[in-house]
């Protein structure tokens, strides 16, 4: 009942997955599945339950797993993907603006809270002087973890800042008390990092992969209130009026969905539809 591919690299994934010139006419006149590109762990047991209910509705659909620092985004833009749905909508503005992509939002899909992790300390506050800290290396998840840093009253930000329109770094830290060591590491390294680290900021898509969720390991969760880093299903600007992506997204946007979240990731995940 599932089909997974699992990709190294872009170079497997474009081996595996051939480009798709024409979209969704290819995938609605040959009677391939549309193929939705994903990260492992809670995305790819997400989609699980959204192939089923896509089905129902008439749509094959085939989850591929996207592992290492392979891009969900990069494989989208050059057609060996129809469609994405991994990454919240700070980062998926970075992406386009960063690289040029031609990809778009079309759905929300959940908020997942990013949060501190540690194997030493049982909070924040309980961080010694000189603290390594790790802390993701992208603007927005950055900026996530800054934010966190910053409520609880370990550094300050430049005045003005506000992160639901823009992005946080470490040359806009005005005060850091502690003196902690903040060490920028890509998303995918963290977990693998911890036991080296006083703490680290880890989002919840290789948090959960290592077994950690946030709302029973995290000493430190971002908050839910206001919260600007939905996650959302991604297509090419081509495909945003092609019949399946409404399909698409009403098959996300399910009771069954929602109800799998709310009870298989124990609150640390939120449905956003």
């Amino acid at each position: 009942m599932k089909r997974r591919s699992a990709l190294a690299s872009l170079a497997a994934l474009a081996i595996a997955l051939p480009a798709f010139s024409i979209g969704t006419v290819h995938a609605q006149t040959t009677g391939k599945p549309l193929k939705v590109g994903v990260r492992g762990g809670v995305d790819e047991e997400i989609w699980e339950v959204v192939t089923r209910e896509a089905a129902k509705n008439g749509l094959k659909v085939e989850p591929v797993i996207i592992t290492g620092t392979a891009s969900p985004n990069e494989a989208l833009n050059n057609g060996d993907l129809d469609a994405n749905s991994f990454q919240h909508i700070p980062f998926l503005r970075d992406q386009i603006r960063q690289r040029g992509y031609k990809i778009v939002n079309v759905g929300t899909t959940l908020i997942s809270p990013i949060a501190f992790y540690s194997r030493k300390v049982k909070s924040l506050e309980a961080l010694p002087n000189g603290a390594r800290i790790g802390i993701p290396n992208d603007p927005s998840n950055q900026t996530r973890a800054l934010v966190i840093l910053r409520d609880h009253g370990l550094v300050k930000l430049k005045d003005g800042f506000d992160p639901s329109t823009g992005t946080a770094s470490l040359a806009d830290i005005t005060a850091n008390p502690r003196k902690l060591d903040l060490v920028e590491s890509a998303s995918v390294v963290l977990p693998r990092a911890l036991p080296d680290l006083d703490a680290a900021a880890i989002i919840n898509t290789f948090a959960y992969q290592a077994g950690l969720i946030s709302s029973r390991d995290g000493i430190a969760v971002e908050k839910r209130e206001n919260n600007p880093y939905v996650n959302v299903i991604a297509v090419r600007e081509k495909d945003r009026n092609a019949p399946w992506v409404a399909t698409l997204v009403k098959s996300y946007q399910s009771d069954a969905v929602r109800k799998f979240i709310l009870t298989k990731y124990q609150g640390s995940i939120i449905p956003a539809f």
